[in-house]
């Protein structure tokens, strides 16, 4: 699973609660009584956000397609492996 991170804005609202959006991911509102659901239902509507575009063939916004790119990449890596060799 690929992880994606986009800033978004949290506002309290008048009549309580908060709301989320993104200059990010256009389309991206989320609505909640507390801090924590509002984060979570905004989670939850970008992961949605994305999935749907790259189900449908629609561009993603150039920040998410360079982050999912960067993530593409392979990587070598060398790593030290300990052996014991037993005189036979």
């Amino acid at each position: 699973m690929a992880e994606v991170l986009i800033n978004i804005q949290i506002e309290a609202l008048e009549e309580g609660g908060y709301l989320a959006t993104s200059t990010d991911l256009q389309g991206l509102v989320a609505q909640g009584r507390t801090l924590a659901e509002t984060m979570e239902i905004a989670q939850d509507v970008a992961r949605k956000l994305i999935e749907s575009c790259v189900e449908h063939g629609d561009p993603l916004p150039e920040k998410i397609s360079q982050a999912l790119r960067r993530q593409r990449r392979k990587a070598t890596v060398k790593i030290p492996v300990g052996i014991t060799v037993e005189a036979a």
